[in-house]
């Protein structure tokens, strides 16, 4: 009985640790919707705009990726 109730615990610890995800979505998606935004009304900083928010992304991915890690050590190494 303790051993499923500890198993469960897991499972709901790891599903708490993947929120980060959503939240890492929603930045990126706002990231490409300013930029775009910012594209469409001077095209001439496509570059920058571009170089920004492939950084913006990047680092909203990372976010992700770490929640992702957390999650699996909950779930295999605890």
């Amino acid at each position: 009985m303790t051993g499923d109730i500890v198993e469960a615990a897991k499972f709901i610890a790891a599903g708490l640790a993947m929120i980060g995800a959503a939240g890492a979505g929603v930045g990126i998606g706002l990231s490409v919707q300013g930029a775009l935004g910012g594209m469409a009304r001077n095209p001439d900083a496509y570059g920058n705009l571009l170089t920004n928010m492939i950084l913006g992304i990047a680092f909203s991915e990372a976010i992700a990726i770490y929640c992702l890690v957390i999650a699996f050590m909950m779930m295999f190494v605890v």
